[in-house]
């Protein structure tokens, strides 16, 4: 058998990163960074109140309390040039230019809010409330890096610096094929032998969560042909293919005895439990890779934490390899067979220092997974860990 970490040696060493584009913003989110970005000017542009209040000489409220004149009103956006002198106030709102001569900005809930005159309660130190002209960004300074992904706040600097347009490597598009006469859509009644599909509504949520496009293109049948058709027409949309059945060793295998005729998808034994069966190659005139999954639904995920995701990661243009392992005391004894690598449902407490095994372990038992936060991982080597052992986990 092959083991686990040569599989996905081979997987990272097949997949290439995806070339870049340039997007609006609006379609950036959860993309990855592929250029540097930089700010033209320094931000924020100009000083401006932090608060809604008034705009002051801090030395002319020292003694406070104090009664100033009130000598004009500055609101947000304003682009008058303004001034004040010793012994007077201007009425200020939040994100509005500092006029001339003031040095400090008096909160509105520290006065009696006048209009014409005010009273200020309490003195406020130079620069209070003052947001300065550079303090966060200076002009011509770099705010992003390429294969940074980009969240919400990476888009709001983005957007800080004037940008509309941003070169990024694009999310991976993946298209799940589920294959199983046995397999009925949910909502449908099921007939004597079957059952309804999860692992293509697992997997499809899976790419999601790992940043990628994900597109659900339902079941097909144990029919070899009609899975390259179905295969052949999904490929235009594709990325990635992930399937999932159809690759053991018994009768009635779609995926194997479609695929293997074509020379580039490789089925092979991993060392693993769940999920021993995997396929892995390239498709169509674009050599899109697919991936070809066991059927049970915990090998299926188990099979996609360890070898899809970190193959997205690369295509996106960010840090590939093995998934982290956190170290964490098991709370009871755990067994595994030898030879394999075992990847045990668990969960992990809060802090991360203690793990439980879930109720059931079997790789068709999906609702032991949909209970579980981590896989706790067994060495080939090791068939049996003691209650109160530290053991790897892997975080899901």
């Amino acid at each position: 058998m092959k083991s686990v970490d040569a599989h996905l040696a081979d997987i990272l060493a097949t997949v290439r990163t995806l070339a870049p584009l340039e997007l609006e913003l609006e379609r950036a989110l959860g993309t990855t960074l592929a250029e540097e970005v930089s700010s033209p000017v320094p931000l924020p542009p100009f000083d401006n109140s932090a608060m809604d209040g008034y705009a002051v000489r801090s030395a002319d409220v020292a003694a406070a309390p104090v009664t100033l004149p009130v000598i004009d009103d500055i609101p947000a956006g304003s682009g008058e040039l303004r001034a004040i002198g010793p012994g007077h106030a201007v009425r200020i709102m939040t994100g509005a230019p500092l006029p001339a001569g003031a040095d400090a900005v008096v909160p509105v809930e520290w006065t009696d809010a006048g209009t014409a005159t005010v009273r200020v309660d309490r003195p406020v130190a130079e620069g209070n409330a003052v947001r300065r002209a550079g303090e966060d960004v200076q002009a011509g300074e770099v705010v992003l890096k390429p294969g940074t992904r980009i969240g919400a706040a990476q888009l709001g600097i983005i957007a800080g610096t004037g940008r509309r347009r941003v070169w990024v490597r694009p999310r991976p598009r993946v298209v799940v094929l589920s294959t199983g006469a046995e397999l009925v859509e949910p909502g449908a009644p099921l007939g004597a032998g079957q059952i309804w599909d999860s692992n293509s509504f697992t997997l499809t949520a899976a790419v999601r969560e790992a940043g990628g496009d994900g597109f659900r293109a339902g079941t097909v049948t144990d029919d070899p042909a009609v899975f390259l058709d179905q295969l052949d027409a999904q490929l235009v949309r594709a990325d990635v293919v992930i399937t999932s059945g159809g690759v053991s060793m018994g009768a009635y295998e779609p995926v194997k005895e479609a695929l293997t005729p074509l020379g580039t998808v490789r089925f092979e034994r991993v060392a693993m439990q769940p999920g021993m069966p995997q396929g892995f190659g390239v498709v169509g005139d674009d050599q899109v890779p697919i991936f070809t999954l066991p059927g049970n639904p915990v090998s299926s995920y188990v099979s996609f934490m360890l070898f899809v995701r970190p193959a997205l990661r690369k295509m996106s243009g960010l840090p590939a390899g093995p998934p982290p392992l956190h170290t964490a005391q098991v709370l009871s004894a755990l067994r595994s067979p030898e030879g394999k690598r075992s990847f045990l449902r668990g969960v992990l407490a809060d802090d991360g220092t203690v793990v439980t095994p879930v109720h059931g372990q079997g790789s068709h038992q999906l609702a032991a997974l949909a209970s579980a936060n981590c896989l706790i991982v067994v060495p080939e080597q090791v068939t049996e860990v003691p209650s109160g052992a530290a053991v790897q986990v892997i975080r899901i």
